[in-house]
């Protein structure tokens, strides 16, 4: 059995999408390690003053989306706060001879990613009022997508480690999984996919503050070609929401995996390969 939590202050205007977005993203721990969602406890905090209708498309987007995965909200406990906070309780079972986790990256493996990254510089740009209606409802539609097939191929596939990309960003998350396995990480910065506003926002310099935090801490462990501008390798330490999975996918199994994920009709990119060494290498080629 295995249990996580995880909530946070609204993203997108859209009460329900806001819902919804916790959700995904409270229940993708549990896909991070290769388990099975069964039961979930809403944590919220909101204020007394919001309208009742609000409250109600909130709680309604993250019950519809955990009847998606197959998971039962049991309850939960609110409190009043002045910004409204939501998320998940969430309890899964996984195999213990199947579990994904950040240690066992082997050189050779192939580094795969099941979401494109940009959500924070996005959202962030949504605060400013300075995105377009589209750029949102694209971020939307990623960050409510449920991870479970592209946890389900990990599992098939014989994946040991793995993580999703969250409000560490790719790089954060990248070096838990480089270092607890003892292996460098090397990315192919033209093989990462970007939503379609990404660049855009990022030339507006519209990261959240989580990105600079990012920077600051992990950056000494990552070396960039020449050829990467400063707003190009800031995408890769943007917060996410309810980000995808990164995957060390066994070479011998990638063939397999992106042809399975084809028929899922599973998003999956390769974006690098596992080797010898330490830290993170990031490639304009």
């Amino acid at each position: 059995m295995v249990i996580t939590t995880d909530f946070f202050t609204p993203v997108v205007d859209d009460a329900y999408d806001y819902g919804a977005i916790s959700a995904a993203n409270s229940i993708s721990d549990i896909y991070a390690m290769g388990g099975q969602p069964f039961l979930a406890l809403n944590v919220a905090a909101l204020p007394p003053d919001l309208p009742l209708e609000i409250s109600a498309d909130i709680i309604r987007g993250a019950a519809e989306k955990a009847l998606e995965a197959g998971v039962v909200i049991a309850g939960g406990h609110t409190i009043q706060d002045k910004e409204p906070k939501f998320g998940l309780v969430v309890v899964g079972f996984v195999n213990p001879n199947t579990m994904i986790s950040k240690k066992g990256a082997l050189p050779g493996d192939r580094l795969v990613l099941t979401k494109p990254l940009g959500f924070g510089v996005t959202t962030t740009a949504l605060k400013q009022q300075l995105a377009a209606a589209k750029d949102v409802r694209e971020v939307v539609k990623w960050m409510t997508r449920l991870n479970r097939e592209a946890s389900q191929l990990a599992v098939a596939a014989g994946v040991k480690s793995g993580t999703d990309v969250t409000g560490y960003s790719l790089l954060g998350h990248a070096l838990e999984m480089a270092s607890a396995s003892e292996v460098a990480f090397r990315l192919h910065y033209p093989s990462i996919p970007f939503v379609s506003g990404a660049r855009n926002y990022a030339e507006r310099w519209t990261f959240p503050g989580g990105a600079a935090d990012n920077k600051m801490y992990f950056e000494k462990q990552v070396r960039f070609d020449a050829g990467i501008d400063e707003s190009a390798r800031m995408l890769l330490f943007d917060p996410q929401t309810s980000g995808g999975l990164l995957l060390a996918v066994p070479p011998q199994k990638l063939d397999e995996f992106l042809a399975r994920a084809k028929e899922m009709e599973q998003p999956a990119w390769v974006i690098g390969e596992v080797i010898p060494g330490s830290g993170i290498e990031v490639l304009s080629a």
